[in-house]
């Protein structure tokens, strides 16, 4: 039998695009002239304040008692600066993903014993359910990650006893079971579309309990599950740069909002990774790296900053890449001046890159960084700094830990959905009304004509 799901738009379809469109322009003039900016944010790009928080703080402005002055990007988690929980976390020492989670969750540092109780508590949680590799994962592998992603998420709806109970211990237990789970379900799906896609040999490694978030992610990736502790603890660093970002990120407040509504945390979890996958948010760290591979084949001299600043006039214009126009990994709606996840990664890319021989690679990296400032700043109408985020290394340290770049965005998710279940938790707890914000109607009144006088 024939299918009848189109995978194209149909001459039909085509026709009626352009009414479409002028359907649904409104006059950009009509934003100012109501006092409404675009996107909920301000003259700045700083998002619009609609609530409260105490789970993290994001800072790119200081204000001197008369005005708002950019500063030096400042991240806090749960009131701890971000470098200091790094710093209080060597190299050295233990992972600190799961310390930072608890963080996230509870609110305070945990003891080692917490911390203990806290990890066995994840470990026990990363199983799945019978059959739901087999039924669910490798049933319908799909090109993107992101999507079986979603799609797992929600299938473990029916497998919860207790899915829509939204009681804070209830839905403590299933942010947990996420988050236990995340790493295995983005592996898993990547493993089964390499499998029936590229036909590479199918491998499914069960997870060890004993070993940590990062750890597992790159225990159960590889054929021969083997990773070096160095390895390891650079991606739990990267997991904690990742895991929380304000209320105020689309993903994050994607769950916050849906969480208003009484819905599921299953629910609320698969919108939050609807707006992830956007390459405007989490899906921008794969965009950079085919951003950057599309200036060394057109750039031969990765060295000359004019040939570098050229090129990057060509993809604000939208005549080069993908000809959108944007410069992935740069700017940001708080931080003006810097990114300090940026400067943390950096630092870390700067590393390994001497360690892998890469110097030549991360060098291009920071030049177009540099020239991407210049480039915006003179080109575009800013009324704060621009600079390079978190996404504008992430690409390139996954790619010096031979990470698939199809699991760029789902290893985002595996970091952020700490700071998700955080924030539909403090949602919960706050009890509030749900979230419905106002649209001004812009469209002149018409008198209703019957069909047979159009």
């Amino acid at each position: 039998m024939e299918s009848v799901f189109q995978n194209k738009p149909s001459k039909e379809v085509e026709e009626l695009v352009g009414r479409v469109i002028q359907a649904n322009t409104i006059d950009r003039e009509l934003y100012e002239k109501q006092g409404f900016s675009k996107a909920l944010r301000d003259i700045n790009g700083k998002g619009l304040p609609i609530g409260l928080t105490s789970i993290s703080e994001i800072v790119g402005q200081k204000f001197d008692g008369n005005a708002h002055t950019p500063c030096e990007g400042e991240l806090y988690y749960r009131g701890y600066s971000i470098g200091d929980i790094l710093k209080g976390i060597p190299l050295s020492s233990h992972f600190g993903y799961e310390e930072c989670a608890y963080l996230l969750l509870v609110g305070d540092l945990p003891t080692e014993k917490e911390l203990k109780t806290f990890k066995k508590q994840l470990s026990s949680l990363r199983t799945l359910p019978v059959n739901f590799t087999t039924d669910i994962i490798l049933r319908m592998p799909s090109k993107d990650m992101m999507n079986t992603l979603a799609r797992c998420v929600l299938a473990l709806y029916p497998y919860d006893d207790n899915p829509d109970d939204t009681s804070i211990p209830n839905v403590l237990r299933q942010s947990l079971q996420l988050m236990s789970l995340f790493p295995i379900l983005s592996v898993y799906a990547y493993l089964a579309y390499m499998h029936y896609h590229e036909g590479k040999t199918l491998y499914l490694h069960n997870p060890r309990p004993e070993l940590s978030t990062a750890e597992n992610l790159l225990y159960t990736l590889r054929a021969d599950n083997s990773y070096s502790p160095l390895e390891a603890k650079l991606l739990d660093t990267v997991l904690i740069l990742h895991m929380e970002h304000g209320g105020g990120n689309n993903s994050t407040f994607a769950a916050r909002m849906t969480s208003t509504s009484g819905t599921d945390t299953y629910s609320a979890i698969a919108a939050a990774l609807g707006s992830l996958k956007g390459p405007k948010h989490g899906g921008a760290t794969p965009k950079v790296s085919e951003m950057i591979e599309d200036i060394k084949k057109n750039v031969s001299d990765w060295k000359d900053e004019d040939a570098i600043a050229d090129y990057i006039e060509k993809l604000l214009d939208g005549k080069a890449f993908d000809k959108t126009g944007h410069i992935y990994g740069m700017g940001h709606a708080v931080y003006s001046l810097s990114d300090p996840r940026a400067k943390i990664m950096r630092r870390f890319c700067e590393m390994l890159s001497r360690e892998k021989g890469l110097e030549d690679e991360f060098a291009l990296y920071t030049l177009v960084e540099k020239k991407a400032t210049e480039v915006i700043s003179k080109n575009c109408t800013i009324y704060k700094g621009v600079c390079a985020n978190l996404e504008f290394f992430s690409g390139f340290a996954y790619k010096m830990l031979n990470l698939p770049e199809e699991l760029y965005t789902p290893i985002f998710a595996v970091a952020r959905i700490a700071g998700w279940s955080a924030h539909r938790l403090e949602s919960l707890v706050g009890n509030g009304k749900i979230v419905r914000p106002s649209y001004s109607y812009v469209h002149p009144r018409r008198e209703f004509v019957p069909i047979e006088n159009r």
